[in-house]
């Protein structure tokens, strides 16, 4: 059996600490590996590790920083297929789905290569007589991604990309349901000439992550994951001094205007709501349509739609959604199931009895489908994170309007209108950080930023886009003066423009 171990100064290491965790094939429900869990003596080694490589890479200049990610991309691109067979296997979303993760994040490393650009510091001439002041952007040394299952290829490269991009030292601990991907992309960088030691990986659960947290010589640290843990993350790493973005759940709306193109607005959820099995927090997880004929009409449309999803292994390519990705997981979110039934909820259509021939074992419930759902019911409060749609009915605009405005979590939220004044009106004044507007996941692209609002986002920064510069740097500000002569006497008060 396979065993992961970690990715220290470009070169694998087995660490000391004796633990391991179990890998999956969630398509069949083996264990297909096992991974290393790294103790705080491991952490400190690789921090040492980076902390030693850091001041070198800082002193590369930023073109030839970029010319490694311009490499890196060209080897990630040739293997595309291989990442994306290895990606589906141990997350269990569907190739399809795979290789549209490491795309994204591919992306951000490409938005990366901007460095020199986005580095540039300002200058002022003359700011006072004989007085210039300048700026410059500086690495804040070594820095830290902590990455979830769910896009294990994406979201490391949004953290790693512009970190090293800007000259810092990183290191990832990505999930130790899904590591392999991660520690095929620090090879490739390898490959692709950087430095060793400015892209370790480190694997293991909550002792790898809280002495990451705790290390002094860690600047900074990226988070994404469940709401409660991206606080958790926020207040021990800002305790402790550190630079943190901490982004958590999510709980996404679509709205669905009367005039809206029914067929249209249900190709768009079926993509958003069921794609990689809902285990994404942008994935669309509330549908909102206004008023009953439109409710009735979308649900006309809907149902037999969901009925007819192909869920099936995740290297099967004419299967449109895999298994959930661990037996726990999958427990948890039949468990949700059964308890919008309790509360009332109308189970419109019932995955639960989904078996796979032939995969038996495996992690695999069917889509589900809820209608009738109210704003009090824990399916609606609460991020699900699995194939499960529900559907609450809005009287009017305003009701529809309030729905995720209201909510908790503030990620991202879609309007489907052929309405020009209501979309507007809608992204003005709608409380979630990223809106669609015809657009089901209003993700954006690598050159904007990416972050959501209230219990969904923690930090001042956002992710990818020119965000990524200012959290990886720091700004130096220079006053200078070049005086013509020799003045006698010193000055003993704040200077002042004259």
């Amino acid at each position: 059996m396979k065993t992961y171990g970690h990715f220290v100064g470009g070169k694998h290491a087995a660490g000391t600490s004796g633990q391991f965790g179990d890998v999956f094939w969630p398509m069949t429900g083996e264990i297909a590996a096992k991974v290393a869990l790294a103790n705080t003596a491991d952490v400190a080694a690789v921090v040492e590790n980076a902390k030693a490589a850091q001041p070198g890479w800082a002193a590369t200049n930023p073109q030839r920083r970029a010319r490694v990610l311009m490499k890196f991309l060209d080897l990630a691109n040739r293997e595309i297929d291989s990442l994306a067979d290895l990606l589906a296997r141990e997350h269990g979303k569907v190739l399809a789905d795979a290789k549209g993760d490491i795309q994204r994040g591919l992306e951000v490393v490409e938005f990366s290569l901007a460095a020199p650009q986005m580095m540039k510091g300002e200058f002022t001439e003359g700011a006072g007589p004989g007085i210039d002041v300048y700026s410059m952007r500086q690495p804040l040394g070594v820095v830290a991604g902590i990455t979830p299952f769910n896009f294990p290829a994406m979201i490391p490269m949004w953290k790693f990309g512009p970190a090293i991009a800007c000259g810092n030292a990183f290191i990832l601990k990505p999930s130790e349901r899904d590591p392999g991907v991660p520690l095929r992309l620090a090879e490739l960088m390898m490959e692709a000439g950087l430095p060793a030691g400015i892209l370790n990986v480190v694997n293991g659960g909550k002792e790898t992550v809280d002495a990451l947290l705790d290390h002094p010589d860690v600047a900074g640290i990226g988070f994404v994951g469940s709401s409660d843990i991206a606080q958790y993350v926020y207040g021990r790493g800002a305790a402790n001094g550190k630079r943190v973005h901490a982004f958590g759940g999510a709980k996404n709306h679509m709205v669905i205007m009367p005039d809206a193109d029914m067929n249209q607005a249900v190709d768009a959820i079926m993509g958003a709501a069921y794609g990689s099995a809902g285990e994404r927090c942008m994935a669309i997880s509330v549908a909102v349509p206004v008023g009953q004929a439109a409710a009735d009409k979308f649900m006309s449309v809907l149902a037999p739609r969901v009925e007819a999803i192909r869920v099936g292994p995740s290297v099967d390519p004419q299967a449109e959604m895999g298994p959930l990705v661990t037996r726990a997981h999958l427990d948890k979110v039949r468990g949700y199931v059964d308890r919008g039934v309790e509360e009332g909820a109308k189970l419109v259509v019932d995955g639960r009895p989904f078996k796979m021939q032939g995969y038996e074992n495996g992690f695999y419930l069917g889509a589900c489908l809820f209608d009738e759902v109210t704003p009090d019911m824990d399916i609606y409060k609460d991020e699900i994170f699995g194939p499960v749609l529900s559907v609450v009915r809005a009287k009017d605009y305003d009701e529809a309007l309030r729905l995720p405005s209201e909510n908790e979590y503030g990620n991202g939220v879609a309007i489907f209108t052929r309405d020009g004044d209501a979309a507007r009106d809608f992204a003005a004044k709608v409380d979630v950080g990223m809106v669609g507007i015809n657009v089901p996941l209003p993700v954006p692209l690598a050159y904007y930023t990416f972050g959501g609002w209230k219990r969904s986002g923690f930090g001042d920064l956002n992710q990818h886009g020119p965000d990524a510069f200012r959290f990886y740097t720091k700004t130096k500000t220079v006053t200078s003066r070049w005086p013509s002569g020799v003045k006698e006497g010193a000055e003993f008060v704040m200077p002042v423009m004259k």
